[in-house]
């Protein structure tokens, strides 16, 4: 690839991501995470709920019933409750693993139920979180086109279903993995485990940056899926720190044992805790 075309690739890929995370789903406005029990569990502003909700909601906004099947709310007729702009009394918050997930907004305040390892979870934003605007800008690398590497998949005889460690404690991560990808950096090679996502590879990495000038757990990076010769692009210049790295209410995947690279990647996003960690509490 011409270079003057590759750098502007990533210059794109940088806006993109900052776009991203600033959008209204996206993982700067988050101000909470709530992992449910189930039965009855109330909501709203007032300090005897048993999720106590920003004090910009209304003080009581409902119970939600929560089982095997999934979380139910009932709203509280007074604390207008939205789903697609329409108030609504009672609803099904289907959760993010099904096809049509469901968020809920009060007032500048959205919610969304979340399933990890057969466990459901609020997952409350604030689409006025001061974070939108105050946010540091993004930290990277300078662009190295010799860390976009050619990759080789060594496809397992059949795939498997991992279990990796996530940024919440007791919660694992399962992910299927159709094999590892081989690669060479600075005439090393390295292996790394690929997770299936989709029509592409999902890579969740360490390498002797991190914790230094990257997140401790590791970074994120996506590969197209393998041509018929099990070759694909693996281009670190696009690896970028996770959710988590920006605040306590995401559920991380970290780097494996077998994903912790000998070697620095000093190419994609770096990371400033001082600048970049958005407080937990901000009213």
């Amino acid at each position: 690839m011409e270079s003057g075309a590759y750098e502007q690739e990533i210059l794109q890929w940088r806006t993109e991501r900052l776009t991203n995370l600033k959008a209204p789903f996206g993982y700067l406005n988050l101000v909470g995470l709530y992992w449910l029990e189930d039965g009855t569990t109330l909501i709203g502003a007032a300090a005897d709920n048993d999720i106590v909700f920003p004090d910009n909601a209304a003080p009581y906004i409902g119970e939600l019933q929560v089982s095997a099947e999934g979380v139910m709310l009932s709203a509280n007729p007074d604390a207008d409750v939205r789903y697609e702009g329409v108030p609504v009394d009672s609803i099904l918050i289907s959760d993010d693993t099904t096809g049509n997930p469901v968020a809920l907004t009060h007032g500048s305040l959205a919610w969304t139920i979340i399933k990890r390892d057969a466990r459901f979870a609020l997952r409350l934003r604030d689409f006025e979180h001061p974070a939108l605007n105050n946010f540091a800008p993004l930290a990277y690398y300078p662009i190295d086109p010799t860390l976009r590497v050619t990759a080789i998949l060594q496809p397992f005889s059949e795939p498997k279903i991992l279990n990796v460690d996530t940024t919440i404690e007791g919660l694992g991560y399962r992910p299927e993995s159709p094999g590892t990808l081989a690669f060479e950096v600075g005439g090393v090679r390295h292996v790394l485990e690929a997770y299936k996502s989709g029509d592409r590879l999902f890579l969740v990495f360490a390498d002797q940056t991190s914790g230094r000038e990257t997140y401790p757990a590791g970074r994120f990076v996506y590969t197209s899926w393998p041509d018929d010769e099990d070759k694909t692009i693996l281009d670190f210049n696009k690896s970028y720190n996770p959710p988590c790295a920006f605040n306590a209410f995401a559920t991380c995947p970290v780097a494996s044992p077998r994903n912790r690279l000998k070697t620095r990647i000093e190419a994609g996003e770096v990371y400033d805790p001082e600048t970049h960690s958005v407080p937990d509490g901000y009213h």
